[in-house]
């Protein structure tokens, strides 16, 4: 996992608190380490939301989206979980799942 993921673990978890978040896992080359570009990579990343949140749903993903921006100072590339989990594509469902690591929840 790169070191401004790991760094700011406080500060990321009051963001998925805020946000309603129930897991967020970082995947792709900022999991895996070893072809992570600084000067180019962004980050990915998994989530799936507590459905109790009072938060509507748009805000959750967009504000999650923009707040992890903000606090690691790249591109974020946010995608639920569960659309991951239900892809037909069993090549980059497989790829993706095994490469990801949980950072909250």
């Amino acid at each position: 996992m790169q070191a401004e993921i790991a760094e700011k673990r406080e500060a990321r978890a009051e963001i998925c608190r805020g946000y309603g978040v129930a897991r967020l896992e970082v995947f792709g080359s900022a999991a895996r380490g070893i072809d992570f570009d600084p000067k180019r990579s962004d980050f990915d990343f998994l989530v799936e939301f507590d459905q109790r949140s009072d938060l509507p749903p748009l805000e959750q993903f967009f504000g999650l989206a923009d707040a992890l921006e903000q606090l690691l100072g790249r591109s974020v590339n946010l995608v639920e979980r569960a659309a991951i989990e239900k892809s037909r594509n069993d090549i980059r469902r497989r790829a993706i799942l095994r490469d990801a690591e949980t950072v909250y929840g």
